[in-house]
């Protein structure tokens, strides 16, 4: 590898490096304690030093120095791994460098030329690989060390690396982590101990800082059960938010694969960098604070001072700018921020020089003013230019809200624009906010609870002048106050849009929701119908959802978002959500909303295995232990809140509260997100921690909290009585006390308003990790469950042999973006159907655990094997096919074993792999094996029905079809044991080639002359019997004669060591009797018996074999750098 020319000192380098070459002007040098004279104390020495050091020459140890004459300063160019590697090097200054030098006239020139040289050959060498980099020379020196000591896949992408200690037991072992997009990776040579460690992120179920008495601070990672420290670390906040970044990269991409598709960032591992890392966590942070589209990239930060006009002074902060927004947040996050759409602003202005700052006015008559703003003149420039430029027809209109009828024309004005001309659009989409139309305010009814609802109204509208109004307000401390008190019924759909971000989305999209209606209507899929059953279970005690008006605007928006997001389509709660967003927002404003909730706010949350909810929950769990440690010490098993706190997340406490109470949950969670969630959990459980304590038993808890929830009230709510849930409720359970809903959200802000928003997304991304292992268990354990019952192997083998199934499928995916097999892994499908491989997969794992392994045809065994177990003929099978397999080789009676192989050699498994030249010998490459398994010999079913396995039906898109899957899982359950006389004959080809693979088979066994002789007796007698039968059947027209194919037979059993040529003669030569009307063949009880008469057969096929030996390797080969000392 070439280097960056340095300046090496030789005289204080000559004790550690041996002259190996030299002339004029380079030197090529070999470290000591390497190569001839390697070993030894020097070599242990020098290993440790150039270790600890992270010297080049641990893993380089071959160097080439520039010298000039009588000079005492060398320059080291170049370094090799080998001396190999090292010649190559020295060979091409030679021939290439050293016949320009002797012209040049002064040594400075000579040296100038050679660094120039050597500069542009890196440049050239690493052309676009490393200019993300930071110090480009350095890092390939990391990648040349990573690739030498852990020997992985050439697309195995380095990531980055860190200097630091890693823990066994009570001894720290100082190295180097190496982070890569697929592996964490640690290397450490001490005095003749290495250690290396290879962890795959996919197997990582805990990732945490953690601190004691020994180690003040360090980073634990847990992985297949096993716990690894990892101390001493430089800066060990940024390792350790790359680490949770790429281990949570890893699990979306191989676990959660419809989130991975959508984010064409993460598709291509080559692409990852840890600046690209770097960036992409803060612009996440950015958009989820912000309330911010996603696909919004964070570009610039400034620290500067916003002027707040009605506090009458200047807040220190932090201005974030993006494409299509620029944001403002105060030191404390909380005391004030600001978001600025460019499509609202109308002027970028220079204001006070001396103060530099920076005017933006907005479409609304407002005008921001920051000061203290680090180059404001280029900053004005450029927002100049991306207002101008975002600017728009589309954004025309001004999002700032001055009165509730210009946000209703808001909508009205998208609406029109885009779908003018489309008669009768304006009929299926209803434009009213269902509470206003069921519940309309009665202006002159002047009750206690209406004049209260009036006070919170004005209270607003106070806010409004001060603040603003619209998605440019000033969000403050006071904002947040009003947010808890409860957000007036007039006003929450407006504030709900505004604070859930969703307002941004439907301005950007104008007249989208209409559009998805008109497409959505009459389509008929699983969702769809999901969707028609749950209709009338939402809110059915609410009049809005006891009409028509209501019921078809649920079923609108519902239908909407499926058309939308396939891949979520329609998930159970989500129509409890929507029927309070119908209540106070209009139907396409509840649709953005929905948008937000399931897209933002709530992610994963509603897709087939609730990840995000379980998340959530394991987030819950953990607050609890720090928050009411009591009730944790009481409670025997956490999963008990787990149970109960489902549907408090999946539903935003709409579930389990009445609805006028829930509605202000649903204000706070609008405003603050999952963290106002969490903090009503804990808070509730506090308020019943003395009633909880007594409980004996799960099922009394879950009675105490029942009885909570139906008495928590809304004293202020203004809502009719036939509306309020709560009423009739508290008549008949009076001896509970009343709960005021406002009283408990202030209460559980008091309290736990500490959580901070930042503490809760690091504690999502640590128990991610550990939600998704658990559901990998829950389907670990199911697999084996079932496979457990029909194969011999012991439970531990049987679970190390799925693991060995499932790594192969991880493997094909860590290198290829766009990996076939990565697209069959659903885990909606089947616990069996989860993870399945293709043909080249299995011929891998065939190699690694097969008895039958060393045979010189194994790649058409392994081919046969797998089109024999792929009896759908979808090119893929599953654990149950696999186990069972290798369960007949290893543990199968005679019987069973001779019968596999026999089918093995007859069709469908069967074919012709003939189109091998000779030189390849037995051997398929990639593209032979992959178009051999999909070949169609002959089909186990009539095509109807094998188009009726293959076709999965798909979700979202079609009807599954019940019926056919009843009928599938019948016919399972009624198959019958095989008997041998439904076995096909084999003819002539076939047993030909059957008996070379008994050959093979053979080979190397300590009784392998006398089996070999066994086979060759039972062949001849074999063919004998045939031709006596034929002319016995037909003596008037005898059959074509046996003889030579015996002869041939024979003379390949006599003589099973030579070359493939002769054998891929004779297989040419037999194909013309295999298609002659008197072809002889066999009966799988003629074969059995005849073998069953030579002992050393019996023999050979009935000694027991033990896999652990092979899974043991299978482990090691695998992943060849899986060693751990």
């Amino acid at each position: 590898m070439w280097l960056k020319p340095e300046e090496v000192l030789l005289k204080s380098a000559l004790k550690l490096w041996v002259l190996e070459r030299a002339n004029r002007y380079f030197v090529l040098q070999r470290r000591r304690g390497y190569g001839e004279d390697g070993g030894g104390l020097a070599g242990l020495l020098m290993g440790t030093l150039d270790a600890v050091l992270d010297s080049t020459s641990k893993v380089a140890p071959f160097r080439i120095l520039h010298q000039t004459p009588d000079s005492q300063v060398y320059w080291s160019i170049a370094c090799g791994a080998s001396r190999e590697e090292i010649t190559e090097h020295w060979d091409w200054l030679e021939h290439n460098v050293m016949k320009t030098l002797s012209v040049f006239d002064s040594n400075e020139d000579v040296t100038s030329f050679v660094q120039g040289k050597i500069r542009g050959l890196i440049a050239e060498e690493g052309k676009g690989s490393f200019i993300k980099e930071e110090d480009p020379e350095k890092f390939r020196e990391a990648i040349l060390k990573f690739e030498k000591c852990f020997g992985l896949a050439e697309q195995e992408k380095l990531v980055t690396y860190y200097s630091c200690s890693y823990w066994r037991g009570r001894m720290p072992c100082q190295g180097w982590l190496y982070l890569s997009t697929n592996f964490l990776s640690f290397y450490s040579f001490l005095l003749g101990a290495e250690i290396k460690l290879v962890i795959s992120w996919d197997e990582i179920s805990k990732l945490e800082k953690t601190s004691n008495v020994i180690l003040t601070e360090s980073i634990h990672v847990c992985s297949r059960g096993e716990d690894h420290y990892f101390s001493m670390f430089l800066h060990i906040n940024e390792t350790f938010l790359l680490m949770e970044q790429l281990a949570n990269y890893a699990v979306r991409r191989l676990f959660d694969k419809e989130t991975f598709e959508s984010d064409l960032v993460l598709r291509d591992p080559l692409q990852i960098t840890k600046r690209g890392l770097e960036n992409r966590a803060h612009s996440e942070q950015f958009s989820a604070f912000f309330r911010l589209p996603k696909e919004e990239t964070l570009k610039e930060v400034h620290e500067c001072f916003l002027w707040v006009p009605f506090c009458h002074f200047n807040t220190l902060g932090k201005m974030c700018i993006s494409e299509n927004y620029i944001c403002f947040a105060s030191q404390d996050g909380s005391l004030c921020s600001l978001i600025i759409p460019l499509r609202e602003v109308i002027a970028v202005e220079k204001a006070d020089p001396a103060n530099k700052g920076v005017n933006i006015s907005t479409k609304g008559k407002r005008a921001f003013r920051f000061t203290e703003v680090k180059d404001f003149e280029h900053l004005v420039a450029k927002l100049g230019i991306r207002s101008g430029t975002t600017s728009s027809p589309h954004h025309t209109a001004s999002t700032e809200v001055a009165t509730t009828s210009d946000a209703d024309n808001l909508v009205d004005y998208y609406e029109g624009r885009l779908m003018a001309g489309q008669k009768g659009s304006s009929k299926t989409v209803s434009t009213e906010a269902l509470m206003t139309v069921f519940h309309p305010q009665d202006a002159d009814n002047l009750d206690s609870k209406m004049l209260k609802e009036k006070m919170k109204e004005q209270s607003w509208n106070i806010l409004f002048v001060e603040c603003g109004r619209g998605v440019s307000m000033f969000r403050t401390k006071k904002t947040r106050d009003l947010v808890l008190r409860g957000i007036p019924e007039t006003l929450r759909g407006e504030l709900w849009l505004l604070f859930s971000g969703a307002i941004n989305d439907m301005a950007t999209n104008p007249g989208y929701y209409t559009e998805l209606v008109e497409k959505s209507l009459g389509t008929c899929t699983l969702a769809t119908d999901e969707i028609e059953r749950d209709l009338r279970r939402s809110l059915p005690e609410h009049p809005a959802f006891q009409s028509d008006t209501g019921i078809s605007a649920l079923r609108r928006v519902l239908t909407a978002y499926a058309y939308r997001n396939p891949k979520i389509g329609y998930c159970q709660a989500m129509n409890i959500l929507t029927s309070v967003l119908l209540l106070y927002a209009k139907e396409e404003e509840a649709f953005w909303l929905l948008v937000a909730v399931c897209e933002r706010m709530l992610p994963d949350y509603f897709n087939r295995r609730i990840i995000g909810a379980l998340v959530d929950q394991a987030v819950f769990e953990e607050l609890i232990r720090d928050h009411l440690s009591q009730l944790t010490d009481h409670m025997t098993d956490m999963t008990f809140f787990s149970s109960v706190s489902l549907s408090w997340f999946l539903t935003l406490f709409i579930s389990v509260l009445p609805i006028e109470s829930a509605v202000s949950v649903v204000d706070c969670f609008f405003y603050d997100g999952i963290k106002a969630i969490l903090q009503l959990g804990l808070a509730v459980l506090d308020y019943n921690m003395d009633k909880l304590l007594t409980c004996k038993d799960d099922a009394e808890a879950v009675t105490v909290l029942n009885r909570f929830f139906d008495s928590v009230t809304n004293k202020d709510s203004p809502l009719p009585q036939a509306v309020q849930q709560a009423s009739n409720l508290n008549d008949t359970k009076s001896y509970h006390p009343k709960v005021d809903i406002t009283d408990l959200i202030r209460e559980s802000n008091e309290k736990y308003g500490d959580i901070r928003y930042e503490d809760v997304e690091s504690m999502r991304c640590r128990n991610r990790l550990y939600v998704i292992q658990t559901l990998e268990v829950t389907t670990k354990q199911n697999v084996l469950r079932v496979v457990s019952q029909d194969v011999k192997f012991s439970p531990s083998d049987l679970e190390e042999l799925y693991e060995l199934f499932k790594k192969e499928h991880f493997l094909s995916c860590y290198w290829s973006a766009n990996s076939p097999v990565l697209r069959h892994h659903d885990p909606s499908l089947p616990y069996l159907d989860q993870y399945r491989i293709d043909c080249q997969q299995f011929r891998v794992l065939y190699h690694l655990l097969s008895p039958w392994a060393h045979c010189a045809n194994r790649d058409s065994l392994a081919l046969w094997t797998f089109r024999l177990l792929d009896e759908n003929s979808d090119c893929l099978i599953n654990f149950k096919e696999f186990a069972c397999a290798l369960d007949v080789m290893y543990n199968g009676s005679f019987t069973d074993k001779l019968k596999l192989l026999f089918k093995l050699h007859i069709p469908p498994a069967f074919t012709e792999v003939e189109s091998l030249s000779p030189s390849k010998g037995d051997d398929l490459s990639k593209e032979e094996l992959i178009h051999f398994s999909q070949l169609h010999v002959s089909s186990p079913v009539d095509s109807q029905e094998a188009d009726a396995l293959k076709r999965s039906p798909e979700k979202g898109k079609e009807k599954i079809d019940i019926q056919a899957y009843l009928k599938q899982w019948q016919d399972e359950l009624l198959k019958k044991e095989e008997n041998i006389k439904d076995l096909p004959r084999m003819n002539q080809f076939q047993f030909i080639q059957f008996s070379k693979t008994l050959y093979n088979l053979f080979h190397g066994d300590p009784e392998e002359e006398l089996l070999y002789w066994a086979i060759a007796t039972v062949t001849s007698l074999l063919l004998k019997m045939e031709e006596v039968g034929r002319r016995l059947q037909s003596p008037t027209s005898p059959a074509k004669s046996p003889a030579s194919a015996a002869e041939s037979s024979t003379d390949s059993q006599n003589a099973p060591k030579k070359d493939s040529a002769p054998q891929q003669t004779e297989r040419r030569n037999v194909q013309s009797p295999r298609r002659d009307d008197h072809e002889w063949s066999f009966a799988f009880e003629q074969i059995l018996a005849s073998l069953l008469n030579e002992p050393a057969l019996v023999r050979f096929f009935e000694k027991p074999l033990d896999i652990k030996a092979k899974v043991e390797n299978a482990k090691t080969s695998q992943l060849k750098a899986r060693t751990r000392v």
